[in-house]
């Protein structure tokens, strides 16, 4: 595999490097329907986001996708929900997803508790899939979180299954790197 920059990787190289971070997917591959999508979902630990939040930060590379979530997690500084990826028409399914799946675990987000902020990102696989099929549903959300696991699978999976980049076949990748932090850790 390449490795760019002087900095040295993770044990896998992979953004489940970070301790409790777990990636998983659920790839929808329907020829016959011309769907090619899915789900990736990123949680940032195992217990629940919403009561145990943890510290993030946002930078936009191409501020052309469509996301959901990102403002409060600027403004707040915080995750409150695991990070998901999916084609551009399921964003709001998914999102709804998220916000079910909370309130399922904690019945009063969203009463006498303070509401969820779901965050999901786009990843328009448009070129590849007719997003019009309107095919990632909560189930696909559920089974890409029950599916995450500090392994997981790269490439065509998930949210990346009908990605291209410039005509290009592309995908779901990772990386990362090892940094000193004040106090001796990294």
């Amino acid at each position: 595999m390449p490795h760019i920059g002087a900095l040295s990787a993770g044990a896998r190289n992979a953004i489940t490097d970070v301790a409790g971070v777990t990636v998983g997917h659920a790839t929808l591959d329907r020829p016959d329907e011309d769907v090619h999508t899915g789900v990736t979902v990123v949680r940032p630990h195992a217990g629940s986001a919403y009561l145990q939040r943890v510290p993030a930060g946002v930078a936009v590379l191409n501020g052309f996708g469509k996301s959901l979530g990102l403002m409060q997690v600027e403004e707040l500084g915080v995750l409150e929900s695991p990070i998901a990826l999916t084609n551009t028409f399921a964003v709001p399914a998914v999102a709804q997803a998220q916000m079910r799946q909370c309130i399922a675990a904690h019945p009063e987000c969203g009463r006498s508790w303070p509401t969820v902020n779901p965050l999901v990102l786009e990843c328009n696989d448009g070129f590849l899939s007719d997003q019009q099929r309107f095919a990632v549903r909560e189930a696909d959300y559920l089974a890409a979180w029950q599916a995450a696991d500090a392994d997981f699978a790269l490439g065509a999976v998930g949210a990346g299954r009908g990605m291209s980049c410039h005509g290009l076949k592309g995908g779901i990748g990772t990386a990362s790197r090892r940094i000193a932090v004040d106090g001796g850790g990294d």
